[in-house]
């Protein structure tokens, strides 16, 4: 049996192998693409959200209580729905449930009474018409109810506020990661693949961070993207900043597939483990 003992340090190089290195789980390492500008700043490339099909949109109309404003005052022209306020309606349509959502996903109060985008890519605001949405930024469709509003009140006499229910995102990973896999929230203006992972807890050694694939919707369709959550250079790109309706899915490293990797003292575990087991089935049929 001693003689077999050797076949041990057949474990070594597969161990060194096996294991993970700190290059594989450190976030964004300095990387000679990083490009910055002449400030030593690293420059923001935030894409600007454009209005799909099926987009739910929140809007509210604050104008003043008097005169002949009863199209626009109207609280069907709130997200609260009938019976809120114009005012009072900015802070309505919370999520349903503490966690952000419904166990069926989404907003139920801002699916009932938000508007939504259209099969033509329209919404129809009460007492405005419909008013074309998709393929346009918030700002633009804000700007355009706006103007149709003030053919209404004086000037300075309402506001046009148009929101989507914040940003809306979706994480998917195996089983390592169902605490952090579902339907996420944020009430942010801008919001960064980083900061979304650190909000969830972060991600662990099991998933490859050089493998994190984003689907994002478009007007004209999906697109899907893989990016490298361990290179610094990641923020140059679009896709470093979440945007509303994205996809990020979670892939897990081979290594963990095959229960090593996963931290040094298990990697070791295993392999000792596996080898003993060769060995004693061998000695075995030795003896046969």
């Amino acid at each position: 049996m001693m003689k077999n003992f050797k076949y041990l340090f057949l474990i070594v190089p597969f161990l060194v192998i096996s294991c993970i290195t700190t290059k594989d789980v450190r976030y964004l390492q300095p990387s000679e693409s990083l490009v910055i500008n002449e400030e030593g700043l690293v420059p923001y490339n935030i894409p600007i959200y454009r209005i799909t099909k099926n987009d739910i949109l929140n809007l509210n109309i604050v104008t003043t209580p008097k005169g002949d404003a009863a199209q626009f005052y109207s609280s069907y022209n709130t997200s609260g729905g009938v019976g809120g306020s114009s005012m009072n309606s900015a802070m309505a349509g919370g999520r349903a449930g503490s966690t952000g959502g419904s166990s069926f996903g989404g907003n139920i109060n801002f699916y009932f009474n938000g508007l939504k985008v259209d099969g033509n890519g329209d919404i129809n605001v009460f007492g405005v018409g419909y008013v074309k949405a998709e393929g346009r930024t918030l700002d633009d469709i804000t700007k355009e109810i706006q103007l149709k509003v003030n053919e209404n009140f004086q000037e300075g006499k309402s506001e046009v506020r148009l929101n989507t229910d914040g940003i809306t995102y979706y994480i998917l990973g195996d089983v390592e990661s169902t605490g952090l896999s579902g339907e996420k929230v944020v009430h942010k203006n801008t919001l960064t693949i980083t900061e979304a992972l650190a909000i969830n807890g972060g991600l662990n050694r099991t998933i490859d961070k050089k493998e994190i694939v984003i689907h994002r919707k478009l007007p004209e369709g999906i697109k899907i993207a893989k990016i490298d959550l361990t290179r610094e250079d990641l923020m140059n790109s679009p896709f470093y900043y979440v945007q509303n309706g994205d996809e990020i899915y979670l892939n897990t490293r081979r290594k963990s597939l095959n229960g090593f990797g996963k931290d040094p003292i298990q990697t070791l575990l295993t392999g000792v483990t596996a080898i003993t087991t060769a060995l004693t089935l061998y000695t075995i049929l030795q003896r046969l």
